[in-house]
């Protein structure tokens, strides 16, 4: 099965300052804030949502093609998603601008001051999927997440054209496109995910009510934090997928990446929807209890452990089958 997960790629610097970012604040300058900060540590993490979650299928086995926008500066990122068995052939590279970069420096009190460069992510708009799809002979599934909105429509609607599935997934960005592209994203697509803020804010602005979002899209599924996952369509059921329980919490940055990662794992793999689903639950809590979004590490026999632990043996059984 070939997928092509399109969407952000991008760096986060983060940087930890000992002493309190108000304190160098004075009240009557406000207009004129003028900061600077020795920080003890620096930590930069791979990250995007499209990196994040083809990272995720390469630690399940599956090989799926990135599709994004970077910078010259993205060669040691690519190595890494290269060794993790991420196909990167078909990333876009800027003759002018560096990878997407997150920047962010928090104090001791948690207090934080941040910036979003995008730049390479701009050229997202220039991609086009039918030379992907010729190059590796068609597309099965085409992953829409978060990235250059004018992107996000480009792909969308290409896939409308050529009659590729696509799985509708604007996270984020969900706050920037108006009711009008949010519509023209959605329409015809195979999966439509959200997280349960996401669900009600589409609603909100496109417009649509509920069962109408539903006309547009065979599957809604939605993620519900510490209450699993819940899965919507015209023509079926709804249902809910209960959470694997953490052991600890680490960074949350990327499990709701992992979670899309191991659900197309199962896809991959032939499972059905709910086993697809409780395996992308499994890599969710398997993420959520390391600190950073590329972090952690699959190590099948006690992977499919937790897997049985959380939904019995003959689940195990089978999300173990596809496990590479």
């Amino acid at each position: 099965m070939q997928i092509a997960v399109t969407g952000s790629i991008a760096t986060d610097h983060l940087m930890s300052y000992s002493g309190r970012i108000a304190e160098q604040l004075i009240a009557d300058q406000l207009d004129q804030v003028s900061l600077s900060f020795l920080v003890e540590g620096l930590e930069v993490r791979r990250g995007g949502v499209a990196g994040n979650i083809t990272f995720g299928l390469g630690q399940l086995g599956v090989t799926s093609l990135l599709v994004g926008a970077v910078g010259e500066d993205f060669a040691e990122y690519r190595a890494w998603l290269e060794r993790h068995g991420v196909d990167t052939a078909s990333v876009h590279t800027s003759a002018t601008a560096h990878t997407a970069r997150f920047t962010c420096t928090t104090d001791q009190d948690n207090n934080q001051v941040a910036s979003f460069y995008p730049g390479a992510m701009s050229e997202a708009r220039e991609i086009e999927l039918k030379p992907i799809a010729d190059r590796v002979g068609g597309l099965d599934l085409v992953v829409v997440s978060a990235n250059d909105p004018e992107a996000m429509l480009r792909h969308s609607q290409e896939c409308r054209d050529r009659g590729y599935s696509f799985l509708a997934d604007p996270g984020q960005q969900l706050a920037l496109m108006d009711g009008e592209q949010i519509r023209k994203l959605v329409e015809g697509a195979k999966y439509l995910l959200t997280n349960e803020y996401e669900h009600s804010l589409l609603l909100q602005k496109t417009g649509w009510s509920h069962a109408e979002v539903l006309e547009q899209v065979d599957l809604w599924i939605t993620s519900l934090g510490e209450q699993g996952v819940r899965v919507e369509s015209k023509s079926a059921p709804t249902f809910e997928i209960a959470p694997v329980k953490p052991k600890q919490i680490g960074d949350p940055t990327g499990a709701g990446d992992a979670l899309r990662a191991g659900l197309l794992a199962g896809l991959a793999g032939g499972l059905e929807l709910e086993r697809s689903i409780q395996l992308g639950c499994t890599l969710a809590t398997t993420s959520l209890e390391t600190d950073g979004p590329q972090e952690y590490s699959i190590e099948k026999g006690s992977f499919v452990a937790r897997f049985a632990e959380a939904y019995g043996d003959k689940a195990a059984a089978d999300a173990e089958s596809v496990l590479r």
